[in-house]
Parts: structure tokens; C-alpha cells; sequence
């Protein structure tokens, strides 16, 4: 490929240090288009540099009008997806000027006035966090309300929790569901907290080292709506760390979602039986003919390894780098791109999922009394250690016997303890059990009312 500096704007942005065009090889392999889809934020910066250009005197009133309505005709190319790419863009912020080119002409040349590639990449990617940030902030929120209403629906609904894949402890499944909407409240707050953080525009820092020219780097945050401008031009255009923890946050909520879909993927086989899905959001087998396969869940448990690999990747990508600016840090797009990609899609499919799944677990198995019997030996002054040990040998007797505490009578439950008394068999009971569940958070169906109560007033 031939990259021609003959039309004005077609060229690189540096080509006025070189001699020759730019060989195909190096081309082919320092070109990236993954920044294309930054091109609405590159124009919607290059909107707020102008003004303040204009208002520091660097443009006059009649280019900064010509160079507005430039950007404005580009920016509605961008959001009606009618803006052209040629082979001869090197970037995005290249592709803009050579456009701005081709329809104001000479005065297109004033738009990289006091402006470095170098901040002007961060910039855009900065606008790009803060959007993102709030949308998947927006989406998980409403994941959350999705699974307090089925959980508000299932509160009655008794199943059993386990520890190891062991039968634990009877809990409504409402309980269940609700765990999952806190740990996404959670990472809805992590992108909340990471918005402050590129919250912060680093347009003015130049290529590294700020600018001779009168730029007011605080007039353009505030025409981009940043709550601050960077401290240190250096660190402005060398750091990616809000990068990475966009990833991270990215990659923790995903984690959220593939322990969730793993519990879907249990429960919905043929040894649990615990819900069944919607056709419309299954998959068959191309050999047997009886399988539903809840394919969504097993994507997202999936993917959520590739995007814990963008983390790795955004990290790996800092730790070696002198300040300030490397072409290293163009590969960040791609893994911020896909992490955002990957958990926007598996919040949309998944949640598609769980809202129109049909739960239908069985009753809890015949041991999940056993800590509420010894707990009963707790409340009448028994240490718990010997409570344990006097539940734990009756469980040890029946088990022998080849029965279960569903068998056990009033006579040898107190003949297991002198503290027991006949009524207290009724502990076994699931239902009675997380009845008295007392302690805030517990699994008590009134516990996850009041759970969805309160994020639903969060939210």
C-alpha cells in the first residue's frame, strides 16, 4: 500500500519528518482499526478544542464556525453510520481530520492546534469509560431489580442451600436469587465509582509535556462536562490504569454472572430438576434428539475466562513502560472493547433467561434439620460442641439404619439428648425452619422481602 501525502489530509499526521510514504509493512502492521468505533468521542472533542481555541484567539470567529460545521456534518455521518474509512486512515483522529479536509478545506489544518495524538487518544478514551461506565452501571441495576422481582415472587418457595454441593440449610429460593442481585448491585457500584475516575480530562498534557500555546485545559473539560483536568501532563497520556480497572469491573461482574449461570446450568439437570427454560432460549443437540441445552449460561460462564484475560492483558501491557507515551498502549482499545462487549451482551442474554425461567425445585432433603435441633440444645444452655456431637451421633445412628431425621420419633430424639423434648421434632420441618431464621440477612421468606424492599428503594 501506497499512503500518498498528495491530497491534503490523506497523509499521516507526521509525515513532514519523512521522505518516502510509508512502506506496506509497517502499515499493515501499526494500523489499527479497533479506535473507529471512537469516532463520535473524537469529534465530540475535537468540538470542545475548537471552541476554546477559539476563545484563547487561536482560531478566528470565521474559521471556528467552519470548523464547527465541519465537525457537525461528521458527527452526523458518525450517528447515521455514514461516515467513509479509507485505507489511507491511519487512526481515527487522522480519519476526522482528512474528512474535516475534503469539506472545509485549509482551515481543517487549525484542528490539531496545541492538541498531541497522545492526549487526544486518552481523551477519547476517557469519554468512551465514562459512557460505558454509566450504561453498564444502568444495565446491571436493572439485572437487580429483574431478580428482586422473581425473588419477591418465590420468597415461599423452600429449597436447600449447600456448602461443598452438600445439602446444607433450608432457605427460600427467593434468598437465593437475592444473593445474585447484591453481588451485581455491587459491580453496578464499581462502575459508579470507576466514573469518577475518568471523569478527568487529559486534553491539554500534549504529547507529553503540556503546551506553549494559551490552551485552558479547564474550559474544555468543562465543555465535555469532566469534573477535573489531570494534575501532571505525564501521567495524563502514560497511564491506562482506569483502562484496567474498567476491565476489572468488567470482569467481576462478568465472575458474578458465570456463578450465576452455573447455578442455572445444576439446576437445570435431569439429577436437580430445578427449572426448566424457555425454548426460545435454548439450543438442541444435532445427535439427541430429547436435550434442551441452556447454551446462554454456558456462554457467559464461558466468556467471562476471555474477559478475565483483558484484565491480564491491560495489566501486562503498563508494567514495563517508560513514561510517558508508547505505541504499546494503542492495544488497550481492543481488550476494554471486548470486555464491554462480552458483559453488555451477557447481561441482555442471561437476564432474558432467568426472567423467563420456570423454577421448580424439590423439597430440601430429610437432613437439613440437623443444626436447627442442635441449635434448639444452643438456646437451652448446651455448649454448641456438645450439641453438635449429640445431633451429629443421632444423624450417625438413623444413617446406619438406613433412615433419615424424616423417620426419627419423638422418643429417640430425646432419648438423644435429656434437653430435647417431644415437640421439638417439628424442627426438622424445612418450612419451619426458615421461619425462624433471626438474624438480619437470613433466608427467611420475610428476610427477602425486606431485602427487595430495600434495593428497590436503592434503586
Amino acid at each position: 500500500m501506497r499512503v500518498s501525502s498528495e491530497r491534503p489530509g490523506s497523509a499521516p499526521l507526521w509525515s513532514g519528518r519523512f521522505s518516502s510514504d510509508p512502506s506496506a509493512i509497517l502499515w499493515n502492521y501499526t494500523v489499527e482499526h479497533a479506535d473507529r468505533r471512537l469516532l463520535a468521542d473524537d469529534v465530540e472533542g475535537s468540538m470542545a478544542h475548537v471552541t476554546m481555541l477559539g476563545e484563547v484567539g487561536l482560531v478566528d470567529d470565521g474559521e471556528l464556525a467552519e470548523l464547527k460545521d465541519g465537525l457537525e456534518t461528521i458527527l452526523a455521518e458518525s450517528i447515521a453510520g455514514d461516515f467513509s474509512w479509507e485505507d489511507t486512515d491511519e487512526d481515527v483522529h487522522s480519519a476526522v481530520e482528512r474528512r474535516l479536509y475534503e469539506l472545509i478545506g485549509e482551515a481543517a489544518g487549525k484542528l490539531h492546534t496545541g492538541r498531541s495524538r497522545n492526549d487526544q487518544v486518552a481523551l477519547d478514551l476517557c469519554l468512551y469509560l465514562r459512557r460505558s461506565a454509566t450504561k453498564r452501571a444502568g444495565e446491571l441495576r436493572a439485572l437487580a431489580a429483574m431478580l428482586a422481582d422473581r425473588a419477591d415472587d418465590l420468597a415461599d418457595l423452600v429449597v436447600v442451600t449447600y456448602t461443598h454441593l452438600q445439602q446444607a440449610q433450608p432457605v427460600s429460593f427467593g434468598h437465593h436469587l437475592m444473593a445474585y442481585a447484591w453481588m451485581v448491585m455491587r459491580d453496578a457500584a464499581r462502575f459508579d465509582d470507576l466514573h469518577r475516575r475518568a471523569n478527568v480530562s487529559p486534553l491539554g498534557a500534549g504529547a507529553s509535556a503540556g503546551s506553549s500555546l494559551p490552551l485552558r485545559p479547564e474550559a474544555t473539560a468543562e465543555h465535555l462536562g469532566f469534573e477535573a483536568v489531570f494534575d501532571n501532563s505525564m501521567d495524563a497520556v502514560g497511564s491506562r490504569d482506569v483502562a484496567a480497572e474498567f476491565a476489572f469491573v468488567s470482569a467481576q461482574a462478568m465472575i458474578h454472572l458465570s456463578r450465576l449461570s452455573e447455578d442455572l446450568i445444576l439446576w437445570s439437570s435431569t439429577e436437580f430438576g430445578w427449572v426448566t427454560f424457555s425454548d426460545e432460549l435454548t439450543t438442541g443437540s444435532s445427535a439427541l434428539p430429547q436435550k434442551k441445552n441452556p447454551d446462554i449460561a454456558e456462554l457467559v460462564r464461558g466468556r467471562s475466562a476471555a474477559v478475565a484475560g483483558d484484565v491480564a492483558t491491560l495489566l501486562a501491557l503498563q508494567k514495563g513502560l517508560p513514561l510517558t507515551y508508547n505505541r504499546d498502549l494503542q492495544e488497550d482499545k481492543r481488550a476494554v472493547f471486548h470486555a464491554d462487549d462480552v458483559l453488555e451482551g451477557s447481561i441482555v442474554a442471561l437476564g432474558a433467561l432467568v426472567a423467563t425461567a420456570d423454577f421448580h425445585p424439590p423439597p430440601p432433603g430429610p437432613w437439613i434439620g440437623a443444626l436447627d435441633l442442635a441449635e434448639i440444645l444452643v438456646e437451652r444452655g448446651i455448649p454448641f460442641r456438645r450439641a453438635h456431637e449429640a445431633v451429629g451421633a443421632l444423624v450417625a445412628r438413623l444413617d446406619a439404619a438406613d433412615r433419615t431425621l424424616a423417620d426419627v420419633t419423638s422418643d429417640e430424639l430425646v432419648a438423644a439428648h435429656p434437653q430435647f423434648v417431644a415437640d421439638d421434632i417439628d424442627a426438622v420441618d424445612p418450612r419451619q425452619s426458615i421461619a425462624g431464621r433471626q438474624t438480619p440477612g437470613g433466608g427467611s421468606p420475610d428476610s427477602v422481602r425486606a431485602q427487595v424492599g430495600k434495593l428497590r428503594e436503592m434503586l
